[in-house]
């Protein structure tokens, strides 16, 4: 589990200097527009904030792109079972055949195997690395066949892959309901701002927003801009299914 482990930590590393870029380049730039340390603080927080939450929703979309592939992902392992391969070669040809957003993985799996590591040590770092609910219905089935054996593992890996399926066409047409209402707390949440910056060009705004009422004013649509955009991220969220076989 150490590369999963090491790759989360990087990727964090990653997350926060992208969002102290952000924090100082937005503070700069509305310093220039408006010449206010108060309201180059508050974009410059606003800023921190939604590059943070982009990058969440980025990584969210990528694990979305990579639900989707496992239907795929079982077609080949069937196909590869059926013409005569093991599982650890069936798995090793997803390096190759494979979709194209789990190849790199299934590579590193099967450089593994080469280099001596046992398969269930191996299969735990491409379930670690993937971390979906349907990659743990898959890897659980391989693994367990692999331990125990089973003559209807062809059989349970259709089923498994006609259920994704189904789940899959579901939760779209869920997802694309429910798209309206992010829409809307990404315009909600931004049009103030706008204009603020708007505004914040003529000389007297930076005198105001200087004031302690200014301050307390910024201060209170910050909080409030958050706790709208929350609420309407949470309304607009989709229930994920469990990892039942997460370790």
């Amino acid at each position: 589990m150490k590369k999963a482990s090491d790759s989360r930590s990087t990727r964090a590393g990653n997350q926060m200097l992208y969002v102290l870029l952000s924090i100082a380049l937005s503070f700069l730039i509305t310093i220039a527009m408006t010449s206010s340390i108060f309201i180059g603080a508050a974009f410059s927080t606003l800023a921190g904030v939604s590059t943070r939450q982009f990058l969440k929703q980025r990584e969210e979309r990528l694990q979305e792109q990579l639900a989707q592939v496992w239907p795929e992902v079982i077609d080949h392992l069937v196909s590869g079972l059926y013409s005569g391969l093991s599982i650890s070669e069936a798995l090793s040809n997803l390096a190759v055949r494979g979709p194209e957003i789990t190849k790199k993985d299934f590579a590193n799996f099967r450089d593994d195997l080469r280099s001596g590591t046992e398969f269930s040590a191996a299969l735990g770092e491409l379930r670690a690395k993937f971390a979906t609910h349907g990659s743990d219905q898959i890897f659980e089935a391989l693994l367990l066949s692999k331990t125990l054996g089973g003559g209807e593992l062809l059989n349970i890996l259709r089923t498994l892959g006609a259920f994704q399926r189904e789940d899959l066409a579901l939760n779209k047409e869920i997802a694309i309901k429910h798209g309206w209402i992010k829409n809307s707390a990404h315009i909600s949440a931004g049009a103030p701002w706008i204009l603020l910056l708007i505004i914040g060009t003529q000389p007297g705004t930076a005198k105001s927003f200087a004031t302690p009422t200014g301050v307390a004013i910024l201060a209170s649509g910050l909080a409030l801009t958050f706790v709208a955009y929350l609420w309407m991220a949470k309304l607009s969220a989709l229930p994920q299914a469990p990892r039942v076989f997460k370790d």
